[in-house]
């Protein structure tokens, strides 16, 4: 934990920083009309593995890992190091026309951790991008392109999942189907074809979460029978749709709907943004499924949390379908910071812990411990429901457990819970009324059990309405 500094002194610093703060900037998903005073503006001055150091001198537990980026914890000495020494060196050069030692072995590495199927041709190319909603703009349009360059002019739709999220980007954000983010964009966006859920949440009574999962994977294959041979892919979140309030389904959807892409044509996209290296508790949640799709998107903790990176990874048939002497079957798709050299030493370095410590194996006792201290929680009467994948924990909050009654919008109940946790020293960020814990892979026991008080007394808070 990092240190206290004097209480007094701290506050009007931290004040300070926040009137500067609000002069200048325009937060992210943010209603700026919340700040100062709805929505408290916590100034962080430093970080170390879990912990982030405000400007007023307290300490808060990062259990949302900034925007589930960060993996080994804040200023990791391993992947910082990876960084000054690169920037030694080379810190960006145009990748169109050159090359770069990172990010050539770090695509090198990506394929060779990548889900493989025994009888399927891995996949063996690297396209790079800035961030998660560009990786999924990658993948959309080498689709749609692949099959015009193969003479396919007839597949021009998507089918995604209902409750979906792949960014904000505009062709990412129409593939996703959560109305908060999309509705008033609308005008704007594609328009895929939404199929149901396998959300176990969604489950009949007495149906098992596998049950629910095929039943939702048989709506996809009655949408792809009417039109599979107009679409050119599929894309979800591997079994956790994240944004959609941490969503969880069981991997047989998976399997079911990469068999049935192959029967239509229809190629696969694998959102991992948010799931991969490590946090469902394989390196790939694809794996859990045995499953290998035709484009993996991979971001967030690609870097450990360091730097924006996304990697788009695809298979050498679609990769040759681009091959021509014509420009127009290339790929011309560009951002200015593709590859960024900086970028792929910090990804390498990630890999390279992986590789060095026992990263999954303590994953596991750790999501064994996180499910130990919040089944207590189960209990709570307005909580509906406790889930897991891995290390990712969700907390659904309730107006009224029997029915499952949703708080009414006006009582805020999951700012509330922020709040408490923030005040407290607990970084929360509810998604609408979902409590959930997704640390740093390097969070200790201490910090867990902090983690889970201050859990239980923000539950406490969501739920209590001043009268």
């Amino acid at each position: 934990m990092l240190s206290e500094a004097d209480p007094a002194e701290a506050n009007a610093h931290a004040d300070a920083w926040r009137k500067r703060d609000l002069a200048v900037l325009w937060h992210p998903c943010t209603q700026m009309r919340e700040h100062p005073d709805t929505l408290p503006l916590v100034p962080v001055r430093r970080g170390r593995g879990v912990w982030l150091e405000g400007v007023d001198g307290r300490n808060y537990l990062d259990a949302v890992s900034s925007w589930w980026v960060n993996l080994f914890g804040h200023a990791n000495p391993r992947i910082a190091a990876a960084i000054a020494r690169q920037a030694g060196e080379l810190e960006h050069v145009i990748l169109a026309g050159f090359s770069h030692e990172p990010g050539m072995a770090l695509a090198e590495e990506l394929l060779a951790l990548a889900p493989r199927e025994a009888d399927r041709p891995p996949l063996t190319k690297v396209f790079y991008a800035d961030n998660g909603s560009a990786g999924v703009e990658v993948a959309l349009k080498m689709a749609f392109h692949h099959f015009r360059n193969r003479g396919v002019e007839g597949r021009t739709r998507f089918i995604a999942l209902h409750n979906g999220y792949h960014g904000e980007t505009l062709g990412a954000l129409s593939m996703g189907d959560i109305p908060l983010y999309r509705k008033i964009y609308a005008p704007l966006l594609l328009q895929p074809t939404f199929v149901p859920s396998p959300d176990a949440w969604d489950a009949l009574p007495g149906e098992g979460a596998e049950a629910c999962a095929l039943r939702a994977a048989e709506a996809l294959a009655d949408v792809l029978a009417v039109q599979g041979g107009e679409t050119c892919a599929l894309i979800l979140e591997p079994l956790v749709q994240c944004a959609g309030g941490m969503r969880m389904y069981h991997p047989a959807y998976l399997r079911r709907a990469r068999e049935l892409c192959d029967e239509h044509g229809v190629l696969l996209i694998a959102d991992e943004i948010a799931v991969g290296f490590g946090r469902t508790g394989t390196m790939f949640a694809c794996e859990q499924a045995g499953i290998q799709p035709d484009f993996l998107c991979l971001s967030k903790g690609l870097t450990g949390g360091f730097l924006p990176l996304a990697a788009v990874l695809t298979r050498e048939e679609i990769y040759e379908s681009f091959l021509d002497d014509s420009r127009e079957r290339a790929f011309l798709h560009s951002h200015s910071y593709t590859g960024n050299p900086l970028a792929c030493a910090a990804a390498r370095e990630t890999l390279a812990i992986f590789r060095d410590e026992p990263v999954l194996e303590r994953n596991r006792a750790t999501a064994a411990r996180m499910a130990e201290l919040a089944a207590p929680l189960a209990g709570h009467p307005n909580v509906a429901e406790v889930r897991q994948t891995g290390m990712i924990l969700a907390i659904e909050l309730v107006a009224e457990r029997t029915s499952r009654k949703a708080f009414a919008p006006e009582q805020r109940a999951g700012l509330r819970a922020y709040r408490h946790a923030i005040a407290h020293g607990v970084v929360l960020r509810p998604l609408g009324d979902v409590l959930y814990w997704m640390p740093p892979y390097c969070i200790e026991d201490d910090a867990l059990q902090q983690l889970a008080t201050v859990t239980r007394g923000a539950i406490d808070a969501a739920v209590h309405v001043e009268s």
